[in-house]
């Protein structure tokens, strides 16, 4: 349908065509879903499960997340620290994205088998490297219907 501009068989297109729109969403879509899990890749860990609210994205502003292994390794994103190196590598890390220490949150995931000793001599490095606010993250119970 369009209109007449007063030069013969030429007419004005009224109509927009959303088809190729529609199409570039669509495979923009499909990669999100694709790249969005792949994300974050980090130390598998059996975390443990407890009844709380969920957390916050970890995306917002890429907090610093510090992951125990089973077997009692320390890591920082894939890189592996003991824990003598732990104080120095996280006031760098938050030194390298420019934050500060006693605003910013650090996230501990401790895989359920480690003894609580170990996680509480890792929580007190973080927090002798300045760190005020630790967080700890779990795995939420599993909803069977049973309560």
């Amino acid at each position: 349908m369009g209109m007449q501009t007063g030069k013969e068989g030429r007419t004005v297109m009224s109509e927009i065509n959303v088809t190729p729109f529609v199409d570039v969403m669509l495979v923009l879509l499909v990669i999100f879903m694709v790249t969005t899990p792949i994300l974050y890749q980090g130390v598998d860990v059996d975390l443990p499960n407890t009844e709380s609210r969920p957390m916050p994205s970890l995306d917002q502003e890429r907090k610093v997340v510090v992951t125990l292994n089973k077997d009692g390794e320390i890591f920082i994103e894939k890189q592996r620290y003991t824990l003598n190196e732990l104080r120095i590598e996280i006031r760098k890390v938050m030194a390298e994205r420019g934050k500060n220490l006693t605003d910013e949150d650090v996230f501990l995931r401790a895989d359920s088998s480690v003894p609580y000793g170990t996680v509480v001599e890792v929580m007190s490095e973080i927090r002798n490297a300045g760190v005020q606010k630790i967080g700890l993250i779990t795995e939420p119970v599993p909803n069977d219907g049973q309560r």
